[in-house]
């Protein structure tokens, strides 16, 4: 696991399917946080550096400070099963600029990704309002128990027929009180709380407090027929 020191600065995984905002939330993150904070920014994209350019291009940092990671392969191979190329690029980037805040962008997956603990300190899956309110309810080890989960893109509820309330809601339940943020670009006080969980998560890191925990995979889940089906017992192994 990544050393939970003050000796080098906080490393935050974004993950979440393709389309959720990823790229959008980091270039706020940037803009909200680079006059107070050093920043560096890793993207993962399979054969491109899309990600990459699309951040240099908005100006959030100096390109020097992005670096693109080629997976080659699915994205979430990169960010949990083979961590080499990503960790070589984080740590290239801290030799270089010291940063406090390290950003690193899973390229799109679907429900199911979610960083090493080796990678990332501590991780944000983002969701968006526009994929369907009853896309929290569905649950995976992102939704359920990544350090933050972001409902993104919520000024866009009213026009795709979502309650926004009720998502927020089944998202708490899913997430059995762990943190859940609806955050829209037209709303200042859901930008704030986004960036005062990020920097409350970098205090802990300071502090020696912060303990990345891995998500994980989700359990087994499996119809086939067992001998406790047999004899009536339908109960499936606990996610």
């Amino acid at each position: 696991m990544p050393d939970p020191s003050p000796t080098r600065g906080l490393r935050l995984g974004v993950c979440g399917p393709v389309g959720t905002g990823k790229s959008s939330l980091i270039a706020l993150l940037c803009r909200e946080l680079a006059g107070s904070l050093s920043i560096a920014v890793v993207t993962n994209d399979i054969y491109t550096d899309e990600d990459a350019r699309f951040l240099r291009a908005a100006g959030v940092l100096e390109p020097e400070r992005i670096r693109a990671v080629e997976t080659g392969a699915c994205p979430h191979t990169a960010i949990r099963d083979d961590i080499t190329a990503n960790l070589l690029a984080v740590e290239e980037l801290e030799d270089e600029f010291v940063p406090d805040l390290v950003l690193i962008e899973s390229g799109g997956d679907n429900l199911t990704a979610t960083f090493s603990p080796a990678l990332v300190d501590v991780q944000i899956f983002v969701l968006d309002i526009a994929g369907g309110g009853d896309v929290a309810r569905k649950g995976g080890p992102g939704i359920e128990r990544a350090d933050l989960l972001v409902v993104n893109k919520t000024d866009l509820a009213p026009h795709v027929g979502v309650d926004r309330e009720r998502m927020v809601a089944d998202a708490l339940t899913a997430r059995e009180g762990r943190p859940v943020i609806a955050l829209s670009r037209a709303e200042r006080s859901s930008i704030e709380e986004l960036t005062a969980w990020v920097t409350a998560q970098l205090d802990r890191h300071r502090d020696g407090q912060l303990i990345p925990v891995d998500p994980g995979p989700m359990a087994p889940h499996s119809h086939a027929p067992t001998d406790a089906h047999a004899h009536g017992d339908h109960d499936h192994p606990a996610a």
